[in-house]
Order: structure tokens, then sequence, then C-alpha cells
């Protein structure tokens, strides 16, 4: 039970004077822990007696029970930060080991064959990552058009055709438009390269060339905290897919290049 509890459990008994500890000790919790009880009760303005009440009306023997618990409590949450770092550290190191593995080809060769590139994201960080996607590939004269919805969609797929790519990126590969999307793609024969989590899903099973990321979810604080789930495979995934494509392009003028001395 953190101290915050506690203090809440004993509201009742509190009065003024402890109320004034507690807030300092709110505000100085690092320091507590080296504090004595007399330079405690100067900092208060109180006697340290007055600092021993406090203390056990907490429940605790006296003013250095209640040290040590604090103590302990920085402790458990050191730890529990020192973890967090350790997975979080060890999730980038398996995206980033996954992703270099890949083969990129088939993704690279519908970019640089298609006529036009249209990309539709399905929420805020797909947005982000599309914009990201863009930034990327216009250094190679590659101009992706982004969709901002159903009606913008409709209007580049009625004059689309099976030498343009679709750019779908979702985490689930599930919602609604990404369903509705992807079949109409698919049965006009259009190709779609899909970005999703890596997990079954219609998106991917209707795509020309499925680029699967991880997202993986952290308990930063407590378990009453929405936790934090990383986006970063996502943006990895496509600066790595872009290094590839101008590996791509450059083996390929190579290549012809070569065909064209024979």
């Amino acid at each position: 039970m953190r101290l915050e509890e506690i203090i809440n459990e004993h509201m009742q008994v509190l009065n003024q004077t402890d109320i004034v500890i507690w807030k300092y000790i709110l505000n100085n919790r690092s320091q507590i822990h080296h504090i004595s009880i007399h330079d405690l009760a100067k900092k208060c303005s109180v006697s340290s007696t007055t600092i021993v009440r406090f203390a056990q009306k907490l429940g605790f023997d006296g003013f250095s029970d209640l040290k040590s618990y604090l103590k302990r409590e920085g402790a458990v949450v050191e730890t529990h930060s020192q973890d967090l770092i350790t997975s979080l550290g060890n999730f980038y190191s398996k995206v980033w080991s996954n992703l270099m593995r890949r083969n990129y080809d088939n993704a690279c060769r519908l970019v640089h064959e298609a006529n036009h590139v249209f990309a539709f994201a399905s929420g805020y960080v797909q947005s982000n990552v599309v914009q990201e996607l863009k930034r990327l590939f216009f250094y190679d004269n590659v101009f992706i058009c982004d969709i901002g919805g159903r009606d913008e969609f409709y209007s580049a797929f009625k004059t689309a055709t099976k030498d343009d790519l679709f750019i779908i990126i979702s985490l689930s590969g599930e919602s609604h438009w990404v369903a509705e999307f992807s079949l109409q793609l698919q049965l006009k024969g259009i190709p779609i390269i899909s970005i999703t989590r890596l997990h079954d899903n219609i998106l991917a099973s209707r795509s020309t060339e499925n680029l699967y990321v991880f997202s993986e979810q952290f308990q930063v604080n407590d378990d009453q905290q929405v936790p934090f789930k990383s986006m970063f495979s996502y943006f990895l995934l496509i600066e790595i897919w872009y290094v590839n494509y101008r590996i791509y392009v450059k083996n390929l003028a190579e290549n012809n290049h070569d065909e064209i001395n024979i």
C-alpha cells in the first residue's frame, strides 16, 4: 500500500498540523529518507513530538518507522522503472531484429512500378506514419496521395487501375472502412500493401503484400493508469522499407545499365 492510501484511510484523525507535515513529505519525498526528525520539525514549524504523533496516527511506531516505509516504497518504484526500461529496450531490439531480416523487394517493386500511389490511415498515429511515408518517398520522386475518408477514397478509386497502388495502414486491419476499401480494391484487382499488427486480419488477407508491425503495451505506473502502447515499429518499418527502396532502385538501374552494355 502506498503512503497516499494510508493517509486517505486515516484522514479523519489528522488535523491541520498533520496535513502540513504530510504536504511537506509529499513534496519532498526523496529527501525524507535522509532528513532527521529535528530537521523535519523545523521545516514544518512544529515540534519533534508532533512529528512522532503524526507517524503514530498512520499506524507507524514512530518517525524512523515511517522513513523506512518510504525508503522501501521508493525502492519498489525504482525497481519497477528499471524493469520497464529493460522491457522497452528488449521490445525495441526484437522489433529491430525482425524488421531487418525481412525481404522488402516485392513492396519496393510495387511502389516503383505504380503509376499512382495512394495511402489511407485508419487512425491518428497511422496518419502520422502516412505523413512520414510521404516525406521519405518524396525524395525519390514518389508522390503519395493520402486519402482522408470515404468520399476521397471513392473519388480516387473511380479512376484507379491495376497499375496503381494503395497503401493501407491499420493497427487491427479489421475496421469498417478498412474492410470496405480493401474489398473494393481486391475486386477491381488493384494492388494493396498493408501495414498491420502481426496477426490474422481481413486487410492482410486481401493485400498483395503485407508488412507486419509489432505493438506492445507497457504499464508505466500503477495498474489504474492507461498503459503506454509503443508505436515505434510503424516508424522504424517505413524507414527500413524506404532505405531498401533506394537500394532496390539503384540495383535496378545498375542491372539495366549492364544489360545495355552487353
